[in-house]
């Protein structure tokens, strides 16, 4: 090919680029402008959360918390402490949910008297004797630093935070991640720990029983993550 007829190709396509342009047009983004965007659009939990918590989840608890000792009082345990899937099942339809992953999550309410104060680890709890219940399951409520980083129940019982809703797994996790830290701070931030044994206690919250592969469930307590905490006297 000679010369000639490489330069008339090469002017073609500058002709064709050119008639291209503007026609369509095209913009130059900067790669420090696209990442920018990138992160503009990455998901924000705290403002998640900011925007549900007091309008939709606190709410939520005020119009559909069950009395617990409903829910316990229909829950048979045999002597090792723990009773058949399939009849918790049918209590779960009742008064909770029941998750993709098989947990069982209820949002509740009680009262009762704190019988046990166990500090001793960044997983603090109380024990609650519980109001109309007098059963064997013991009932457990979240007092401490720290709350486990798989416990969803909040998240997962008020019923209008779907999976569906998030572009990706780990937004789903990070909204479950932040409630915790929400109560965290504005639940249980303000509690003098070391003067609760003996009160009484009224409280709000959710709790969770997983059933995933299992047949009989152990339930010698249940540990509640509270969203509403008011101790007397």
């Amino acid at each position: 090919m000679t010369q000639k007829i490489v330069k008339i190709i090469i002017a073609l396509a500058a002709l064709i680029c050119l008639v291209l342009v503007g026609r369509f047009g095209f913009t130059v983004v900067k790669i420090a402008d696209e990442e920018k965007a990138v992160q503009s659009e990455a998901f924000d939990p705290v403002s998640y959360v900011d925007g549900i918590w007091a309008s939709q989840i606190l709410p939520a608890f005020d119009e559909k918390a069950v009395e617990l000792s409903n829910i316990l009082s229909e829950i048979e345990v045999n002597e090792q402490g723990t009773a058949p899937k399939d009849d918790l099942v049918k209590i779960a339809e009742h008064y909770g949910l029941i998750t993709v992953g098989e947990a069982h999550v209820y949002m509740v309410k009680g009262s009762g008297t704190i019988v046990n104060v166990n500090t001793e680890t960044s997983l603090g709890t109380v024990e609650v004797k519980l109001d109309g219940y007098d059963g064997p399951i013991k009932v457990l409520l979240y007092v401490g630093t720290r709350i486990p980083s798989d416990e969803t129940s909040i998240r997962d019982s008020v019923g209008f935070i779907s999976f569906g809703d998030f572009k990706e797994q780990t937004e789903y996790g990070k909204v479950g991640s932040e409630i915790n830290k929400r109560v965290l701070t504005d639940v249980l931030g303000g509690l003098d720990k070391n003067s609760m044994m003996g009160k009484t206690i009224s409280f709000k919250g959710a709790f969770n029983i997983r059933t995933f592969n299992l047949i009989q469930i152990d339930l010698k307590n249940i540990r509640i993550v509270p969203v509403q905490i008011e101790l007397g006297e």
